[in-house]
């Protein structure tokens, strides 16, 4: 079954600018709503605090475990649903922390059996984490995205050139701000979870990235007197069938972990759905462009003799 022909021919270098525009426009969307929201919506893992899971046996009234957290100093705490509406399943979260993990779940168990009574409730997992860890690991998570930059910065620049390093570092930083501005919009939880989807983000779209640029250079030593935008539209061309193909294979696999993955998953589905989706579009729009926009400006030494 073929989908897209050998033979098409896409003027997707004729189509920079309105790509450029509709990019500059998300980052800039995305930028303002983490601006709005005061950063991320940090989770557990890097705002530090108390998060509690409980499924309950029956549909419970919010205010009601609001009431048995405060018996135990939580009553300022965060009440979220988790799953679908009929699990009847809470998370309870507060910023206060406590070393004593064993002391604070019995504590727990033991307000909400005086309010709901035994066996009416599961408490399914409570985390703790510092505020120091969460620093920690809010440091630790920026760090490994950039030295990921960073090394494939170098690995880009040694097998093909700088001017192509450049144009896929910078489709992979808009891939990843694009992704946690759709986070933030929608309000959701930045955890340690979205870091690795982040880091399976850029490792996808790079290799996307790699597939175009191993048939741009392909071409250009076939042909090393053709304009380089006329190569670029080219390779982007016979490669676009892998690319489509590829990415649509991937995102079916995701919607299904979406739709019947759990409430546990959704987010890292999520992430990596939007992440495939605006990592295609980047390898195409923005990381080949890129390279013959440095081009115009500074062509390479070989080019110009």
């Amino acid at each position: 079954m073929e989908w897209i022909k050998q033979n098409i021919n896409v003027d997707f270098v004729g189509k920079i600018k309105i790509a450029y525009s509709v990019s500059i426009a998300a980052i800039l969307i995305s930028i303002l709503s983490l601006i709005i929201h005061g950063g991320p919506n940090y989770g557990i893992d890097f705002a530090g605090g108390t998060l509690v899971q409980v499924k309950f046996q029956k549909e419970t009234d919010a205010d009601k475990i609001r009431g048995a957290m405060t018996a135990i100093g939580m009553g300022d705490s965060v009440l979220q649903q988790f799953g679908a509406k009929e699990n009847n399943e809470y998370l309870i979260r507060t910023a206060e922390s406590s070393e004593d993990l064993k002391g604070l779940s019995d504590r727990i168990e033991e307000s909400l059996a005086a309010g709901f009574g035994k066996g009416s409730f599961e408490v399914r997992r409570v985390e703790i984490v510092g505020p120091k860890v969460g620093r920690e690991l809010t440091e630790k998570g920026i760090l490994a995205m950039v030295f990921a930059w960073i090394a494939m910065l170098i690995y880009i620049s040694w097998r093909f050139e700088f001017r192509y390093a450049v144009g896929a570092i910078l489709a992979l930083v808009h891939d990843v701000t694009i992704t946690v501005g759709v986070f933030s919009i929608l309000n959701k939880e930045f955890t340690l979870v979205i870091v690795a989807a982040l880091l399976t983000i850029i490792g996808y779209s790079i290799n996307d990235t790699i597939v175009v640029y191993d048939r741009i250079r392909e071409n250009v030593r076939k042909s090393p007197k053709q304009a380089l935008d006329g190569i670029i539209n080219a390779s982007i061309n016979q490669t676009l069938s892998r690319t489509i193909l590829t990415s649509f294979t991937v995102a079916l696999v995701l919607i299904a972990l979406l739709f019947f993955g759990g409430a546990v998953i959704f987010d890292f589905s999520l992430a990596l759905l939007i992440g495939v989706v605006v990592g295609t579009y980047s390898s195409v729009f923005i990381a080949s462009p890129i390279v013959l926009a440095w081009e115009r400006f500074k062509p390479a030494k070989k080019r110009k003799k």
